[in-house]
């Protein structure tokens, strides 16, 4: 199963696996996944790394080149991905969270994420 992990999910797989659920954690194990993350992701993180979040202190250069040693899969954001988030119910008004979910939508992957309000989102979301 095609695997796209939201951001949170990211940066705890690279930096912090013990906040990972049991269940993040067997999905992520699983050799039969194929994980994919988003530029969307890393954008974020140089964003909120810039503004000096804590929680983001992470290089997004060496983020990326992590993921791409580790197996992961850049999922690039195209056109029709933008355009899905148009037809997003407003229940979450985080640009990048929004554009996984579309994107998720878009190629029939499912978005792992650890965030209650995404998971409410109808499509192929689970909340781990």
């Amino acid at each position: 199963m095609k695997l796209l992990l939201d951001t949170q999910l990211l940066l705890w797989a690279a930096g912090r696996p013990e906040l990972l659920s049991p269940q993040a954690c067997a999905a992520i194990d699983n050799l039969q996944n194929e994980l994919l993350f988003s530029p969307a992701s890393l954008w974020e993180v140089a964003i909120k790394s810039t503004l000096g979040r804590p929680d983001f202190r992470v290089d997004p250069r060496l983020l990326r080149r992590g993921l791409l040693e580790n197996g992961y899969v850049e999922l690039a954001i195209a056109g029709p991905h933008a355009v899905a988030v148009t037809a997003l119910p407003p229940i979450h008004q985080d640009p990048f969270d929004r554009i996984l979910i579309a994107q998720a939508i878009v190629e029939g992957v499912r978005l792992l994420t650890a965030d209650a309000l995404v998971a409410r989102y109808p499509g192929p979301i689970s909340r781990v």
